[in-house]
């Protein structure tokens, strides 16, 4: 027997959250009973929402999918929107069977690689602090952030939520559409999900982010010829690669250090020459050198 809200996530009803949520409600019942946060169950049980009965017994991994969205600029990541602004569930294909679950978010003025799964339980481990899935983004800013400045984002800094800090940055060059020169671009890798937490590590340092575009979660990238406002299926394959970046509870990172040092095993700043200029490369591309949807 496994925690309830664990089976009905894998079953692909829902991340475990949204499930604590339906319990605490009482909305679900096991055996004529009204569940509760902490109930055990099987797959044979009698389990039901609402008043109706859940099949639980063609859940699981061999019916999972793993769905690669391009999110343009524009779109939110939620089912259904206050503002009546344009959502990413409205352009998807349907699944086989249960419902997407978003793996996190993008915010509405950020682009890019947006995974969602019908497996609740993969969204949660992906999503969870102790993963330390690694997201990878393109930056653009206003401004050009020097050396030191790039030292204190990888040894940290201080948000209204607690320290951040990028794992990796590599300079990817001026843009070469920023009017009059006044822009920089970046590759940043960071291995956490917070709010908007890319472009609060930049302003925390000065700096604006005009473009944003996440490339990377964990091992699954941005397909070079997929457009915005596509999406893909993975394969078996991309979907255990995905399982096997997911750091194993009680591993220790091959990072460390605390807040103003910096971290052992750290790569130094990417691609930054002495005085700060850098390789050449469109910080608004993905590889495979298309723009996102503005």
């Amino acid at each position: 027997m496994i925690r309830l809200q664990k089976l009905l996530a894998a079953a692909g009803l829902g991340s475990r959250r949204t499930i604590e949520q339906w319990i605490r409600a009482g909305r679900v019942s096991i055996g004529g009973r009204l569940a509760q946060l902490g109930d055990r169950a099987t797959s044979a049980d009698d389990v039901r929402l609402d008043g109706v009965k859940l099949d639980l017994e063609h859940g699981g991994a061999a019916s999972r999918e793993l769905l690669l969205y391009y999110k343009p600029v524009g779109e939110v990541t939620t089912r259904s929107d206050p503002q009546r602004r344009p959502t990413v569930f409205e352009r998807l294909p349907p699944p086989r069977q249960g419902r997407w679950i978003a793996v996190g978010r993008l915010d509405v003025n950020t682009a890019g690689l947006l995974l969602l799964t019908t497996d609740g339980e993969l969204a949660h481990r992906l999503m969870h602090p102790s993963s330390e899935v690694e997201r990878e983004y393109l930056v653009r800013l206003r401004g050009r952030p020097g050396p030191q400045v790039l030292g204190q984002l990888l040894a940290g800094v201080q948000l209204e939520d607690g320290a951040a800090r990028f794992d990796r940055i590599s300079a990817q060059g001026p843009d070469e559409e920023g009017a009059g020169g006044g822009h920089s671009a970046f590759r940043v890798v960071l291995h956490e999900g917070r709010n908007r937490e890319v472009r609060r590590l930049w302003s925390a340092v000065g700096f604006e982010v005009s473009r944003l575009l996440r490339i990377r979660y964990g091992s699954v990238e941005l397909p070079r010829d997929l457009r915005p406002g596509e999406a893909r299926g993975a394969d078996p394959a991309l979907i255990g690669g995905l399982e096997r970046s997911i750091r194993p509870s009680g591993r220790p990172r091959s990072r460390s250090g605390s807040l103003g040092e910096p971290a052992r095993h750290q790569t130094p700043v990417e691609g930054l020459r002495q005085g700060g200029t850098a390789r050449r490369r469109r910080a608004d591309r993905p590889p495979g050198g298309r723009p996102p949807s503005k």
